[in-house]
């Protein structure tokens, strides 16, 4: 027997009902929203810190550019581990290893198989060959995480540009690349390799500048790179200018760059294997005439337009005139080049509505009239990989250049800057 009466009991239900769509609409907006942000100092005073890379424990290996390889231990204990010429402190050195412009030593990352082999991969500009090259080396870590030994090269034919020579931008060391990453689905070591201003170097199938590697922990070719007949089958991507960061989405794994653009357009583009990004800054491609040592990247002089759609009109960053099936853009910076330099793909539930999204970082000083780009952005990246919603950072901490974005073994964002030092930046 009911005994409610029938309005009492039609209000207990819309009652009912206008709860649990509150609480669908208040998770729905907590999933969505973006998460509160604290940051605090984890190291400082360094010379320019330009990765990380960590253990489970929270163990971080970390580069300097100009100083070398360092590791933070799990109880706060910083050891020098490997340092460049010049460089002092450290328990071992390499002389052949330098810092010029910006070249150095760059990208730091752990193999997947650390417990086991203890391996440790580190990018640097090196002056075993002449004129110097960029390569990577493979170390292995001591017990106690105080010392590395066994350096093996495995790869040592990147180009490293040397002397200015003709070319009026950038001096030595320029256009460097030098990120490394191994892809969390197939497990092998992906390297990102810039043009070093040279214009024949991007869509060169034999030469490694300007391209994405994908390699073994031998530096042998990972099988199904897809790159075209001909190529060095190291090459996973080609027509690249700088690419400085490379992260790989959650569920896919699919691998994403961060780009630096010619004075306009820093990019963020979705790979595929033996795909081609667009670049070629070569003289008579598409009626270019002669160029500054045969480098059309900077001519004519693209920062005097005003309107970033006059700046990319003569030298596109993906030019699909020239390569109608090059890989697009997912984001291109509004047009505008800042020193797009990092990324990575935020992941957990701690981070709220940017669970899933792609973190990137600029390093841009607002050189040749382009505004000051010294931010992190989130980028909302649909399925096809081709377009993306930006959302900036309300920054918990001053503005600086942003060089590293790595998510920690405990959620946490870790974030390098050029101001000297490495941030921890927790969302709560």
């Amino acid at each position: 027997m009911n005994i409610f009466p029938a309005k009492a009991q039609q209000r207990a239900v819309l009652a009912g009902t206008a709860l649990a769509a509150l609480f669908v609409a208040t998770t729905a907006t907590a999933q969505t929203a973006a998460p509160a942000l604290t940051h605090t100092v984890v190291l400082s005073k360094l010379d320019s810190p330009w990765d990380m890379a960590f253990l489970p424990d929270g163990t971080m290996f970390f580069t300097e550019k100009c100083n070398g390889l360092s590791v933070r231990q799990a109880n706060g204990t910083v050891v020098k581990l490997l340092g460049m010429k010049d460089a002092k402190g450290y328990a071992s050195s390499a002389n052949d290893l330098f810092c010029e412009g910006q070249a150095g030593m760059s990208g730091v990352a752990v193999d997947p198989n650390f417990a086991s082999n203890r391996f440790l991969y580190v990018y640097s500009a090196s002056s075993l060959k002449a004129p110097g090259s960029n390569r990577v080396m493979r170390l292995k870590v001591n017990a106690n995480a105080t010392g590395v030994s066994d350096r093996t090269d495995i790869v040592t034919d990147i180009p490293y540009k040397p002397a200015a020579s003709d070319h009026p931008f950038g001096g030595p060391g320029a256009h460097n690349g030098g990120r490394l990453r191994f892809g969390p689905g197939d497990g092998f070591l992906y390297v990102t390799t810039g043009d070093i201003h040279g214009g024949a170097i991007p869509q060169s199938p034999t030469l490694l500048g300007g391209k994405v590697l994908r390699i073994d922990r031998d530096g042998k070719a990972a099988p199904n790179n897809g790159a075209p007949a001909g190529f060095d089958p190291r090459i996973y991507t080609y027509g690249h200018r700088n690419p400085q960061g490379i992260a790989f989405r959650p569920g896919t794994n699919q691998p994403f760059t961060a780009e630096n653009g010619p004075w306009h357009t820093d990019e963020v583009t979705a790979l595929v294997p033996g795909g081609n990004a667009g670049w070629d800054p070569r003289p008579n491609v598409g009626g270019r005439g002669a160029c500054p040592d045969n480098y059309c990247g900077y001519s004519p002089n693209q920062m005097a337009a005003v309107d970033p759609k006059d700046r990319a009109a003569f030298m596109p960053m993906t030019d699909l005139k020239t390569y109608p099936n090059a890989m697009k853009p997912a984001w291109t910076n509004d047009g505008l080049s800042q020193g797009l330099f990092s990324s990575t793909f935020l992941s957990g539930p701690q981070w709220k509505g940017w669970n899933g999204k792609l973190i990137i970082g600029y390093a841009g000083i607002g050189i040749h009239g382009t505004p000051v780009g010294n931010r992190l952005d989130v980028l909302d990246i649909p399925a096809d990989g081709l377009s993306a919603t930006r959302t900036t950072v309300n920054l918990p901490m001053p503005a600086a250049r942003f060089r590293s974005l790595v998510q920690g073994p405990d959620g946490n964002l870790y974030i390098a800057t050029d101001e000297g030092a490495i941030l921890r930046m927790v969302p709560n």
